[in-house]
């Protein structure tokens, strides 16, 4: 949260150069009156200048890319943040040199980094927020990946009669697997496991 006063002949003229100092917008800050002004006789004497004092409260979209971008520098990685907020949902998606070491073994560094970054923006947000942390596209790709494993143990399933355990994955992506395999009647899924071990079991109904 950051807060100045600012003074002016008029509120507005206050408001207007406290805004300046935040550099911000009216929309964006609460303004608090602390003395309207008084013009001074004959613009000479008895007059005081209007004071306000304007807070910014924290944005929680921005800290977190400030703290994502600030992850990304101790890593001595150079990249570009894009982000786009969509609701309550926010995307941040990286581009860059080196963006394998950011995305990590199926996708496990870049959802540490998702993970954290939706902590912080959380701890300052009013309502919950979702955040997403994407790089070069790897988000489709994964979920493209994840749609072709649900069909192949789908198949697997039926053929063998057998529960087969998936790997380990963040709930977001066993959403894509449990969403993927709705689509066949004759499967049914849950997860077991606590986190970060919680998995997909796969099995045909009835088994």
């Amino acid at each position: 949260m950051k807060q100045v006063t600012g003074r002016g002949e008029t509120i507005e003229q206050a408001i207007e150069q406290a805004l300046q100092q935040l550099q911000t917008t009216k929309e964006k800050v609460e303004i608090n009156i602390i003395d309207e002004g008084k013009k001074s006789f004959l613009g000479l004497f008895g007059g005081r200048p209007a004071v306000v004092q304007v807070t910014k409260p924290e944005d929680p979209v921005e800290k977190a890319e400030e703290y994502l971008q600030n992850i990304l520098t101790d890593m001595g990685i150079k990249s570009t943040i894009k982000s786009e907020v969509n609701g309550k949902e926010v995307t941040f998606s990286l581009s860059g040199e080196r963006m394998a070491l950011v995305i990590g073994k199926r996708g496990a560094t870049l959802n540490s980094l998702q993970f954290l970054t939706q902590l912080v923006a959380n701890k300052i947000a009013n309502e919950y927020i979702s955040v997403i942390v994407d790089a070069e596209g790897y988000r489709q790709k994964r979920k493209e990946a994840l749609e072709q494993l649900a069909k192949k143990t789908a198949r697997e399933a039926k053929v063998s009669q057998k529960k087969i355990a998936l790997d380990p994955m963040p709930s977001f992506e066993r959403k894509i697997v449990h969403q993927a395999l709705s689509k066949y009647s004759y499967i049914q899924t849950e997860s077991c496991g606590q986190d970060p071990h919680r998995h997909i079991v796969v099995s045909v109904k009835g088994r």
